[in-house]
This record gives C-alpha cells, sequence and structure tokens, in this order.
C-alpha cells in the first residue's frame, strides 16, 4: 500500500523513482526541443508555455476554490503592459517588472475578489466581466497605454543594462528557454501549493463554503487570496507573452481572449493542474495551427471549402474555428466531464490492468 507517513511526502515533487524518471524524461524532451523543430514551432510553443502558467492560475480560482471569472483578459493584460512600461518608462530589469506586474495583478485580482463574499454563479461572471471590459478600454483610451493604436515592446533583455549587464534575448528559441523555465517553477509551485492548509481551504471553499467556514476557514481571506493568486499567475503569463508577440493593443485582451480562457481550464480538467497544462496545450494548438488555415487542413479541408461555397461564403471559413472549439468544449462536458485529465486517468488504468 502507497502509505505517507511525513507530511512532506505529500508535497515533495518526486513520489517515486518512476516519476523522477519521467519528470526528467519530461524536462529533456523540452530543453533539448529547439533542436528539432522548426522557428515557427518554437513561437507557437511559446505561446502555449505562457497560456499554460495562466490556465494553472486561473484552475487555482475555478478548479480548486469554485470562483468563476471571466476577466481574465483584464489580469492578462495589466502584466503585459505593467512589464512593458515598468521597462521602457522607469528602467526597472526585467525579472522585477514582471514580478511587480504580477503583484499588480495580484491586488486587482484581491479587489476583484471581494464581491465573491456576497455573489457566485453568473453574478460573479458579470461582475469579473465588468472588471475585464473596463481594463481593456481604459488602457484604449489612455495615452501613455499606447491608446488604441498599441504599444511596442523592448528587446527582451533579462539582465541589468543600467548596470552593464545585459544579457539580450533577441530570437524565439532564446526566449523559450526563458519561459520554459519560468512555466516549469510555477507549475509545480501550483501543484504544492495545492498539497498546503491553503490549497485544502480553496478545495473545502469549493465543496460548501459554509461548511468550510463552520470548520474555521476565513473565506474573506481564502477567496481574496485565490483571486490573487490566480491574477498573479495572469499577470506574469501576461507579461511574458507581451515579449512574445513584439506589439500589442487593447484588442488584444478582449473578452473573447478571457472565454479561451476558460475553454483551457473546462477542456483540459477542474481542478487538476495537470490538466489544465494539457487543456492550454490542446487549445492552444488548435487555435494558432490546426484550425487557423482550416482550407489547408489535409481532406477535411477540402470538405469544408465546398460546405463553405454551398451553404455559406468561403470568408465564412473563419468562423469554423470557433465552431469548432465549441464542438470540443460540448463533447468534454457530455462525454468526458473530467476533461483531458479523465481521459488521461482512464489510460493509465487501462495500462495498470492491461492485458485484463
Amino acid at each position: 500500500m502507497d502509505m505517507k507517513r511525513d507530511y512532506y511526502e505529500d508535497i515533495e515533487v518526486f513520489s517515486s523513482g518512476t516519476v523522477l524518471f519521467w519528470s526528467f524524461a519530461l524536462f529533456a524532451f523540452l530543453f533539448t526541443l529547439p533542436l528539432y523543430l522548426p522557428s515557427y514551432n518554437i513561437y507557437l510553443f511559446n505561446i502555449i508555455l505562457v497560456h499554460v502558467i495562466l490556465a494553472v492560475g486561473l484552475n487555482i480560482l475555478v478548479g480548486y476554490t469554485g470562483q468563476i471569472s471571466l476577466g481574465h483578459a483584464g489580469f492578462f493584460a495589466i502584466g503585459a503592459y505593467g512589464t512593458v512600461l515598468l521597462m521602457t518608462h522607469l528602467g526597472v530589469p526585467f525579472f522585477a517588472a514582471i514580478i511587480a506586474a504580477g503583484l499588480i495583478a495580484a491586488f486587482f485580482g484581491f479587489i476583484i475578489g471581494l464581491p465573491a463574499l456576497r455573489l457566485e454563479g453568473p453574478y460573479l461572471a458579470i461582475a469579473t466581466l465588468g472588471f475585464g471590459l473596463t481594463i481593456m478600454h481604459i488602457i484604449g483610451r489612455w495615452d501613455i497605454f499606447g491608446g488604441r493604436m498599441g504599444i511596442q515592446a523592448p528587446p527582451l533583455d533579462i539582465g541589468i543594462p543600467q548596470w552593464g549587464l545585459s544579457v539580450l534575448l533577441d530570437s524565439d528559441v532564446k526566449m523559450y528557454y526563458l519561459i520554459v523555465v519560468i512555466a516549469i517553477i510555477m507549475v509545480i509551485g501550483a501543484r504544492n501549493m495545492m498539497k498546503t492548509r491553503i490549497g485544502r481551504a480553496f478545495v473545502a471553499i469549493r465543496d460548501d463554503d459554509i461548511a468550510a467556514e463552520v470548520m474555521g476557514v476565513n473565506l474573506l481571506a481564502f477567496k481574496t487570496l485565490s483571486f490573487a493568486v490566480s491574477a498573479f499567475y495572469a499577470g506574469v503569463a501576461g507579461g511574458l507573452f507581451g515579449f512574445v508577440l513584439g506589439f500589442f493593443d487593447p484588442f488584444t485582451f478582449n473578452l473573447i481572449l478571457s472565454i479561451i480562457f476558460l475553454v483551457m481550464v473546462v477542456v483540459g480538467g477542474l481542478g487538476s493542474v495537470l490538466g489544465a497544462v494539457m487543456g492550454a496545450a490542446l487549445i492552444t494548438y488548435l487555435q494558432y495551427d490546426l484550425l487557423k488555415n482550416v482550407d489547408e487542413m489535409p481532406y477535411l479541408g477540402d470538405v469544408l471549402v465546398w460546405v463553405s461555397r454551398k451553404l455559406f461564403t468561403v470568408i465564412g471559413l473563419e468562423n469554423f474555428n470557433s465552431i469548432m472549439l465549441g464542438l470540443i468544449m460540448l463533447g468534454i462536458v457530455i462525454f468526458e466531464p473530467l476533461g483531458m485529465f479523465g481521459i488521461w486517468i482512464r489510460i493509465k488504468k487501462y495500462w495498470k490492468t492491461w492485458p485484463f
């Protein structure tokens, strides 16, 4: 029987030799990926890793604490604009700037978390939606943020140029190594947080907030903390996303983006760090690669073009991206409520009992 006899066994990163082996195999794969992939795929992986960070943070709020949010594009925007402006206007080094932008996003997350004490379900969703739309329009009207014309990210220098220590990341490959290290740290941090008293309090609130309060869980502290932590993850992800794109405007962080973030978490599996990673990877791949040019898809592309010409217009092919994402989400919810994480559990159980 696999019995834990110590608290630290519950939060250790490598719980067994098998986990240690496959973890190092995964790290080796991630760090050697640029050696055998073209540059565009590295750019795609950078976006996937950024979305992984955000989805893991959003899953802390939605999956573990049971608080819905449709405003995470706002926190994402705060991270992107905050990091770039701190570096360009105040000369703050990159790592200090991205942490500060994450903390600013966390502060706004704390403020947005206060209504969660009285609101839940669709009412909380509307409140967070209003925040996301407000951030988008404020950014679009202030000249310091570049207005509606957007803002250009400076060259990514992770050193301290003011001291003559410059480490310029001027390619997607160099940027990839920075992002993958940050993503690994934040995913492991989220996984271990859920094993602590804070994580257990989040889960208790999700299951029954009244019972959790009776047992001594401070709802004010932990609900606002879950919003703050989730917003911090979104802020850090936004800071990285700004440099991956190089140029962005307020409309990059629209309502649809918040919905897509929520889709990542639901498709991956609520209440699972691994599920959030898988959901972010799948939805980002579909959006930025497989469904980006549906007319170029082998076999299926010709069929979709024919259907579009017969029933709609060829321009309507652009809508197949949203249609496919919606169908995938419906299929997951109907046939596998645990999402991709549930499918992964089924696969593991099958091979553990194979061939019986």
